[in-house]
């Protein structure tokens, strides 16, 4: 099969959380989102969701930054080139440097495109499986509603339940907080707030019950995350460190972490993506899709990478209803008994409604 680019369109969504999303890094109020539409001769259509935030508070791009790039740098090179497979797409793109959120945002479209065209799911596509795909939510580092937010996760079914923590974290708090739910699976994000000063409080959360905790140290400290593996028995998963296949080749060599987080939008799109999951599948490396308080769109092809077979820890994957009013895909994606199905219709599986 062999297609043709003759159109790629950008799309401004902005919604206000239902809640306020707090973490130590940044409050998130608002989410501000590029949706990006690609279409061929023929009127079919594939969709991409750039999940930069508003400001450089995660990763250095942005909305605006990422605007800037697709608009005139990547539609340019993409545009009215013949492709036979998705793939392509990244290698296109090897010429620019960097911009890996806008990047991703456009080869995710035109992977849905080719799955529509091939007229299967795109869970498929990348060689998943038909299963029911575990479902886990994120509690924002705020003390005086962790608890609530817990149990009604709880209570809502899901999976899992991850906790944004910090050195300023409570952990008489979050040991009872765990203790509470011994059948539930609890993570712990810290966003890259500890430091080297404050390697003794990590430890110390190492008796709170964390089945792993995400990203302690920043992005570029290896040692102290080496540190931390050799020094913990809770997991330590990388998160912010691993933006390429050759970050997770380092991370095996300096053993500075047991598992990593799956971030299509951080990482540059499906084909990068899926040769880390091959790579970490070959080491014993866990792995889970991480969410970005991103819309449907992104949800969606999230929701096909938690499809293969080597991903089995439960991902990022809230209600359309838990941070929207009103998401931009339909249906909406559910959450029922902690699980979420996979579409059996072609591409991503979902109208968009932009």
């Amino acid at each position: 099969m062999e297609l043709t680019l003759t159109a790629i369109d950008i799309y401004e969504v902005r919604k206000p959380l239902k809640q306020p999303f707090k973490t130590s890094l940044q409050t998130v109020e608002e989410r501000e989102s590029l949706i990006i539409k690609v279409s061929d001769a023929e009127g079919s259509s594939g969709y991409g969701e750039c999940v930069a935030f508003t400001t450089p508070w995660y990763t250095e791009e942005t909305v605006v930054s990422c605007r800037f790039v697709i608009q005139e740098v990547l539609m340019p090179l993409l545009l009215h080139q013949n492709l036979k497979h998705p793939g392509q797409v990244n290698r296109i793109f090897q010429q620019v440097k960097g911009n890996r959120m806008a990047k991703a945002a456009v080869e995710m479209a035109v992977w849905d495109l080719f799955a529509k065209k091939k007229g299967v799911p795109l869970w498929k596509l990348v060689g998943g499986e038909q299963k029911p795909i575990p479902a886990g939510i994120v509690v924002a580092a705020d003390p005086e509603n962790i608890e609530r937010q817990v149990a009604k996760a709880t209570a809502a079914g899901y999976k899992r339940i991850k906790i944004k923590i910090s050195p300023l974290s409570d952990l008489d708090l979050l040991s009872g907080i765990i203790r509470k739910y011994p059948e539930q699976l609890f993570f712990a994000d810290a966003n890259g707030t500890f430091a080297e000063e404050t390697f003794e409080q990590l430890l110390e959360l190492d008796q709170a019950g964390f089945a792993l905790i995400e990203q302690p140290f920043g992005e570029e400290q290896w040692q102290l995350h080496a540190k931390a593996k050799k020094s913990m028995k809770t997991a330590i998963c990388l998160d912010e460190s691993i933006r390429s296949f050759e970050d997770v080749q380092r991370m095996i060599e300096e053993q500075a972490g047991d598992m990593i987080v799956l971030k299509m939008g951080r990482l540059g799109g499906w084909s990068e993506t899926l040769k880390i999951a091959r790579l970490c599948n070959n080491h014993s490396i866990g792995m889970w899709v991480g969410g970005m308080i991103e819309f449907g769109v992104s949800k969606a092809h999230n929701l096909a990478l938690a499809s293969l077979p080597e991903i089995i820890l439960p991902g990022d994957f809230s209600d359309s209803h838990h941070f929207w009013e009103e998401d931009i895909v339909f249906p909406e994606i559910r959450v029922d008994n902690g699980e979420v199905m996979l579409s059996e219709e072609n591409g991503i599986g979902y109208e968009v409604k932009i």
